[in-house]
């Protein structure tokens, strides 16, 4: 090879390699952006550090959520061009830890509208007999929320020894998230 042949290769080399540089440097923005995209458009579901005060709370038909087979209401979703409700539960899942087989413990969660039209449910359900759930209202204007207390009862099956995981199913007008899932999980003991 001759010089002029070894400058060209050399050359050609270097564009390959900034080629894949520039290519590697796309795909790191992409998915930094990505990243910060998922972080601030994050699922309404996800754990929320949203504050709100006693007034917040909204007591207006109350809704008693069990265990229930087969479909539910249709749900009333806005037309599109209009504002949308938003769901937002403060915590997705929660852990009672050991407890005894025939313990019956809750917990109370938090339902945040941060949309800019009302949150109706239209059904609330759980995934077991041994779980109810108890929320404060069936709608849920804008910058209002709702609390929901799920009870778990250990004695209501056999369940001494299991790790049990059970859920509430919340099907809403929120067009993002129509089903928001709350879940509790608890070790039986034996004795």
């Amino acid at each position: 090879m001759n010089r002029r042949e070894q400058r060209l290769h050399a050359q050609k080399h270097a564009r390959r390699k900034n080629t894949i540089a520039v290519v590697i440097l796309t795909v790191a923005v992409l998915l930094v952006a990505g990243g910060l995209y998922a972080t601030f458009t994050e699922s309404p579901t996800a754990t929320a550090a949203l504050d709100y005060a006693p007034e917040d709370i909204v007591y207006d038909e109350p809704i008693h959520a069990i265990h229930e087979m087969g479909e539910g209401p249709s749900i009333p979703f806005l037309p599109r061009d209009q504002a949308q409700p938003v769901i937002v539960v403060s915590e997705k899942s929660y852990d009672f830890g050991s407890i005894g087989p025939i313990d019956v413990v809750e917990r109370t969660f938090v339902i945040f509208n941060t949309g800019n039209a009302p949150l109706t449910i239209s059904r609330a359900y759980t995934t077991c007999g041994c779980t109810t759930a108890d929320i404060t209202a069936k709608t849920i204007p804008p910058g209002k929320v709702a609390t929901v207390t799920i009870t778990f009862d250990a004695g209501f099956h056999e369940t001494a020894g299991q790790t049990v995981r059970r859920g509430l199913i919340i099907e809403n007008n929120d067009p993002r998230q129509s089903q928001a899932e709350i879940w509790i999980q608890a070790a039986v003991r034996n004795s």
